[in-house]
């Protein structure tokens, strides 16, 4: 029973020594990140943009979120809030420019991150090249740890596109 009991407390404490590590190189990590990511589609951009810009269809093709709720945000704008498997974020259009450029904002204020997507269409090779840049801040420092050195910062961005070329499979 003694060697069950020293192995869990030498486990709890490498795991807060871990965590603190983590929390340390966060710390030291900057805030703020830009990341961008591109696929070459087969549409034109006006199809392209009309898939990018239904934002309620998104769950049919999109893994990683199970439904779409769309908003009227008070300032009048486009909103929408996407529920995952651990989370909802709420968003706010806060650029369109229909079949060139569309941005999206996070607006929830307790996720520990925060930012936008911007959505850049271009013709190219007779089909358009989607664009999409991440302007972040991660203002939680262990997930500025995760998000620089485990998953990266263009995870969910490649995660988006890979689902959006598969839908076009």
């Amino acid at each position: 029973m003694k060697r069950v009991l020293t192995f869990i407390l030498i486990l709890v404490v490498a795991l807060v020594l871990l965590v603190g590590v983590a929390a340390l190189i966060g710390a030291t990590l900057p805030r703020e990140h830009s990341a961008s990511k591109s696929v070459l589609l087969h549409r034109p951009r006006s199809e392209v943009y009309a898939i990018v810009r239904d934002f309620e269809s998104a769950p049919s093709w999109r893994t990683d979120i199970q439904r779409v709720e769309m908003l009227t945000m008070p300032n009048g704008k486009v909103g929408f809030r996407e529920v995952g498997d651990h989370d909802a974020v709420t968003y706010e259009v806060s650029e369109d420019i229909p079949g060139e450029r569309l941005v999206t904002t996070i607006t929830n204020t307790d996720l520990g991150y925060s930012g936008s997507w911007t959505y850049l269409l271009t013709d190219e090779a007779g089909g358009t090249r989607l664009t999409i840049t991440e302007n972040g801040e991660v203002s939680n420092v262990i997930f500025r740890f995760m998000s620089r050195y485990v998953f990266g910062h263009t995870a969910t961005i490649d995660s988006y596109l890979a689902s959006l070329v598969n839908r076009e499979s």
